[in-house]
């Protein structure tokens, strides 16, 4: 399959050659001829609402184009469980809920990251990433204001992905 093989090459290119913080570009390396899938990790500070949201919201949109990705989930300070209004919010709107339990971010993360999503987190105590960060602050609290999070979560999750799917098409 010469063709799937290029399309899951232009997306690894594409992602490594690109990550947007704020409305700066921001160059990801990582050699062209690596052949694991690029991996986006996205965080929260409990890893239980924020970071699950936008876990489900990249992976289907990411299926959805196509785009090859590893997508993981973590937590500077993860609770016992996924929020239950996150799980049910999810799985209402027929999204898989993408973790079975919210975990701590490791330096391993940090290290296979090509992109970081901090969600409101403070990275002080994590090494540094290999890939580049994005900081996602402008999300609310899903506690004090779920339909606002979420929906600033789907616009931040749906833009990342038109500026990939965008250079990959150039």
């Amino acid at each position: 399959m010469p063709g799937r093989r290029y399309a899951r090459r232009s997306w690894t290119l594409m992602l490594l050659g690109l990550a947007v913080a704020g409305s700066a570009t921001v160059a990801i390396a990582r050699p062209l001829q690596d052949p694991k899938p690029p991996t986006v990790l996205f965080m929260c500070p409990h890893g239980a609402a924020k970071s699950v949201l936008a876990s489900a919201y990249f992976q289907r949109a990411a299926r959805d184009r196509g785009l090859n990705v590893r997508v993981i989930s973590a937590g500077t300070e993860p609770d016992a469980q996924v929020a239950p209004v996150v799980a049910n919010h999810l799985k209402a709107n027929g999204y898989e809920v993408p973790i079975a339990q919210p975990r701590r971010a490791t330096a391993d993360d940090m290290a296979q990251a090509d992109v970081v999503i901090s969600i409101g987190c403070d990275l002080k105590d994590l090494p540094a990433p290999r890939g580049a960060v994005q900081k996602w602050d402008d999300v609310p609290a899903p506690s004090e204001d779920f339909a606002a999070a979420d929906a600033k979560i789907k616009e931040r999750v749906l833009k990342l992905i038109d500026d990939l799917a965008r250079q990959q098409k150039r």
